[in-house]
């Protein structure tokens, strides 16, 4: 079956199981669906890893300087939490569908284990924390059928976990190899760089200086800042800032909490800097952006929720 056709197929399945309300996340965690008829002008997002497939529609990421594109042609592999821009192109004839999978550090761990010293495993390295390559029928294919068995709640939670080792087969042998093995590989830039993501993650609302980070990893102020851009494309100092802003968002979004409040909870000493440096970032006040995104909620399909 040709590629495209295969595409159209899979946007048709996550329409019907958008339709359906299928719930199907208490099941198979790690999977989430989306669909959307609408574009989605540049906005400020924060992605966790994992790995994105487009069956339709497009989308574009900015971080700083570097712009990357997936679509139906290309899946993107995130493999740190990362702030950027992304932009979307959706229409009915041509709705954004596609499938987001968690990785799951354990299985992946089992799955370099079982593949061993073998002399055909040769992925290339890789430090960037964004990854793209080719959607090809292989992967297409067993997107098919993990996307068959999530409406069976039984087929779901005994056949999907083994679907999904398969796809992240797939991924580990094809070229982001490299890139998902750098994340289970502590010793690397890449490993080290990621020891201080987890940090921030945890300890963001503290004060934390680059030097310290800098000493969390094991480097020197100036290498850390190097291998840090390699792999999340921008600053230690602006991740950080970036991340809390994202985090005071969602506080706002989902808990209703006010704009000082949240700003408090993230680590600002001075709800102004945070209401300017917000603005700045998202382009309208907290208090704009809440009623904004309430808005779009309201009109996004139940499986992007």
């Amino acid at each position: 079956m040709e590629t495209e056709t295969l595409c159209q197929q899979l946007t048709k399945r996550i329409n019907y199981l958008n339709n359906n309300e299928i719930d199907f996340s208490s099941i198979v965690p790690d999977v989430r669906l989306f669909y959307s008829e609408h574009s989605c002008a540049r906005t400020p997002v924060m992605y966790r890893p994992g790995i994105i497939f487009l069956f339709s529609g497009h989308k574009t990421g900015y971080v700083n300087e570097r712009v990357f594109r997936y679509d139906a042609n290309d899946y993107l592999l995130l493999t740190v939490p990362l702030p950027f821009d992304c932009e979307t192109r959706a229409t009915p004839e041509a709705p954004l569908a596609g499938m987001r999978i968690n990785i799951d550090l354990l299985q992946l761990q089992e799955l370099v284990m079982d593949i061993g010293e073998d002399d055909a495993f040769q992925p290339a390295p890789s430090a960037s924390g964004i990854n793209s390559a080719r959607l090809d029928a292989g992967l297409l294919c067993s997107l098919e059928r993990l996307l068959d068995v999530l409406d069976r709640p039984l087929d779901a939670r005994i056949l999907s976990r083994q679907i999904i080792r398969e796809i992240l087969y797939q991924v580990l042998t094809g070229p982001c190899g490299g890139a998902l093995m750098a994340l289970i590989n502590r010793q690397s830039h890449f490993g080290l760089i990621s020891r201080v993501l987890r940090r921030i993650e945890a300890q963001y609302t503290e004060s934390l200086s680059v030097d310290q980070l800098a000493a969390e990893a094991n480097m020197s102020v100036s290498a850390f800042h190097h291998n840090f851009k390699a792999v999340t494309s921008t600053s230690p100092l602006q991740y950080l800032k970036n991340y809390r802003l994202h985090k005071a968002r969602m506080l706002m979004l989902h808990d209703g909490m006010k704009a000082s409040a949240a700003a408090m909870r993230v680590g600002y000493e001075s709800a102004s800097q945070f209401s300017r440096e917000f603005k700045r970032y998202f382009g309208l006040t907290p208090g704009e952006d809440a009623a904004r995104l309430r808005a779009v909620q309201e009109t996004i399909s139940p499986l992007a929720r």
